[in-house]
């Protein structure tokens, strides 16, 4: 076990790891980029061997410092930053200087870390101001040493760090966060089709005037942060809920892709409001629905995961039927895998650009359509709601910028960021704001979503019908009959004209 000081140690040395190449990158252990929620898996040029985001600055005068142990033998840690490929991270690019901090001695304990620390080496203590002060680190230990004698509960020390981590980053930017062993293993588990929930139901009670905890799921994130039946919700996120939301606006609020976290602001009857931190970590799978009405294809996503562009050509498959159109309903979709994304705009296109990518310190790149188009012959509608967020929105943005699809609705959420997760080990991950996307015409989305080319007003339930009916006179042909043969799909032309 490792002393309170070994540890701030071991987290300042991995603090130098922050200037290292952040990337988007394909998913094997090492770095998977999210959405949330933008990105998971986001290889941001295929074509590319260049990193996306950051790489080591070299006038950095701080670049070659060695953090020193707070310990009282004022043992050295050593290590060098991981350089991290945009394109491909192999098990083997994750640090490796977890073994040498485990090495450390666990000498000191909680009262020894009241050590001298104004005793620093002068390469240390004259740095520049990017670094961080002793003084700094001095408050940091005093407070996580307070909290460990006079707070009324015993406190876990891993659990302290996890928070000030946690802490650091959220305050940074509400997508950005510390991802402990669960919830990275849920990140990495919703690329290939799981989502997320907090393990709670909630219904508006009029009589109360509040929204009310009704069930909560056994050893969910909810049932471990102690909210319970009769419980009171305020607000979930940024958003504020009160009787004009609806059963869905909650649950949507709620969910998301697994691994991720949402702020909770919630109340005992009578008493003062608390906003908790859950993860979205009660998993479960996810599928694409796809039904026939009237010949046109309506497909449900919930979200982009890396099969996304498969699963929806093996639903049409599923269809045994000619589809003469196609509706994409990306309502309530938090976005996800920006490449499959990408990937579900080259079946509808070809030979075009779909979004433009830009970091902190590269150029702007632009990702483009690949594969064949097997539905370009279709007309396409988009259905979206304020909750269409994200990489839903970077499918969207092309098909309209490329007039492909008639976009229709409400205005989408308007989040433009995109997040990598950075690996720290095997359990543990940062998640970070890296880039800002723009649409393929270099227009903003960040905080002003995609404007609708038709508003839909009315009840929400009622938007279907009327996107078919939007998408209907643009039909013109018996359509397309998909078939599945030796692993690849094809389609049969059934209209007499051709398409």
């Amino acid at each position: 076990m490792l002393s309170l000081s070994s540890k701030l140690s071991a987290i300042l040395f991995k603090s130098k790891l922050l200037p290292f190449a952040i990337c988007d990158s394909a998913l094997k252990i090492g770095v998977v980029g999210v959405l949330g929620i933008t990105g998971i898996n986001i290889p941001v040029q295929a074509a590319s061997t260049e990193p996306v985001g950051m790489s080591m600055n070299t006038d950095n005068p701080t670049a070659d410092l060695q953090l020193i142990s707070l310990n009282v033998d004022e043992s050295t840690v050593d290590g060098k930053a991981v350089g991290v490929n945009d394109l491909d991270i192999e098990e083997n690019t994750v640090d490796q200087t977890d073994d040498d901090i485990d090495a450390l001695g666990d000498a000191a304990a909680v009262e020894t870390v009241e050590a001298d620390l104004t005793n620093i080496p002068d390469e240390v203590a004259q740095v520049s101001l990017n670094a961080i002060s002793p003084e700094t680190l001095k408050t940091f230990v005093a407070v996580v040493d307070l909290v460990r004698r006079q707070y009324i509960d015993p406190v876990n020390d891993e659990a302290l760090f996890d928070n000030a981590m946690s802490g650091m980053l959220t305050k940074l930017d509400s997508h950005a966060e510390f991802l402990n062993a669960e919830a990275y293993e849920n990140l990495r588990a919703f690329t290939e089709g799981d989502v997320g929930d907090v393990g709670l139901k909630a219904v508006y009670k009029p009589d109360e005037g509040y929204w009310v905890v009704t069930d909560i799921v056994d050893e969910s994130p909810a049932d471990k942060k102690g909210i319970t039946i009769g419980d009171y919700i305020h607000q979930i996120g940024e958003f504020k809920i009160d009787g004009d939301r609806q059963s869905d606006d909650v649950e949507q609020l709620l969910n998301g892709i697994a691994g991720t976290q949402v702020d909770v602001t919630v109340s005992k009857a009578g008493r003062r409001k608390r906003v908790i931190t859950l993860q979205r970590n009660n998993t479960h799978r996810q599928n694409i629905e796809t039904r026939l009405v009237d010949g046109i294809a309506v497909i449900k996503l919930p979200a982009f995961q890396n099969n996304t562009r498969e699963k929806i050509l093996q639903s049409l498959t599923s269809l045994d039927a000619p589809v003469t159109g196609v509706l994409l309903d990306l309502r309530d979709n938090p976005g996800g895998v920006l490449t499959s994304a990408v990937k579900v705009a080259s079946l509808f296109m070809s030979d075009t650009d779909v979004v433009q990518v830009k970091s902190r310190q590269s150029k702007l790149r632009t990702l483009s359509t690949q594969d064949t188009a097997l539905l370009k012959p279709l007309p396409v509608v988009v259905l979206q709601n304020r909750y269409s967020a994200s990489a839903a929105e970077v499918l969207a943005s092309s098909l309209q910028t490329q007039q492909r699809a008639t976009i229709v609705g409400e205005v989408s959420y308007g989040k433009g960021s995109v997040q990598s997760v950075i690996p720290l080990n095997d359990e543990q991950a940062v998640k970070l704001t890296v880039a800002h996307y723009l649409t393929a015409a270099g227009k903003k989305i960040d905080k002003i979503g995609v404007q609708p080319d038709i508003a839909l007003s009315g009840n929400e339930r009622t938007w279907e019908q009327q996107a078919i009916d939007i998408l209907r006179p643009q039909v013109h042909s018996s359509g397309l009959h998909f078939v599945k043969k030796d692993n690849n799909y094809s389609m049969t032309d059934t209209a007499k004209d051709g398409l």
